[in-house]
């Protein structure tokens, strides 16, 4: 199983230390100025990809030397950057895409970005997104395991497509029986496991799993 990271130009502050997922990690991807964030953080990016015009000369000098790859596109292109890193690792034949610099800042980059986990998912790709407060997955319908993180404790089911039928959830603080959830509804947002796993499953539509932490 091929795992690939990566970095995107979010605000720095919002990224957690890309170190403790060294070992999770096979190839580390740079999305424009996401290239120095990854060297700040120690790692020598595998391919550094963008336009770079969120960054300086000197720090695109940076950016090249200490990449083992890397490639410059025009600014006007049709793709944005983090789109083009995703085509990248998927031409690397990932299973599994780790995102991190790709939420705050802009809200329209945050959102297109988290609509991409879905279109992972229709390529047969597990995207998560990951910062210093959140973690975001997209599911089809289907039965899944779910585990404790003790740094994102509370647990939210938000539904990315207009409906979201037959939901359960098992060994949760507040469990759900065959629930409808909709657009809207708040009745799955902040909660939380009884112990270090339990189960959720749905029939029909499109479910976006949160795990965050306050503060």
């Amino acid at each position: 199983m091929k795992t690939i990271g990566i970095v995107a130009n979010g605000p720095e502050e919002l990224i957690p230390d890309l170190d403790q997922y060294q070992e999770k990690i096979d190839i580390w991807i740079g999305a424009d100025r996401g290239s120095l964030t990854i060297i700040m953080n120690g790692i020598k990016p595998d391919y550094a990809l963008g336009d770079f015009d969120s960054i300086n000369k000197q720090e695109e000098i940076t950016i090249e030397k200490g990449s083992k790859s890397f490639t410059k596109f025009p600014v006007e292109k049709d793709q944005t950057d983090i789109e083009i890193a995703i085509e990248k690792a998927l031409e690397l034949n990932s299973d599994i895409i780790y995102f991190f610099g790709v939420t705050g800042g802009r809200l329209d980059h945050g959102l297109i970005n988290i609509q991409m986990l879905y279109m992972l998912l229709k390529r047969k790709c597990t995207g998560i997104i990951i910062d210093n407060s959140n973690r975001i997955e997209v599911f089809e319908p289907g039965s899944y395991q779910i585990f404790s993180e003790k740094e994102f404790p509370n647990i939210s089911f938000v539904p990315f497509s207009e409906d979201v039928k037959g939901l359960s959830l098992s060994g949760f603080y507040y469990p759900l029986q065959n629930y409808h959830l909709f657009w809207g509804s708040t009745r799955c947002i902040s909660n939380k496991l009884l112990l270090n796993n339990g189960t959720f499953s749905f029939d029909e539509g499109i479910l976006l799993l949160i795990k965050s932490r306050d503060g």
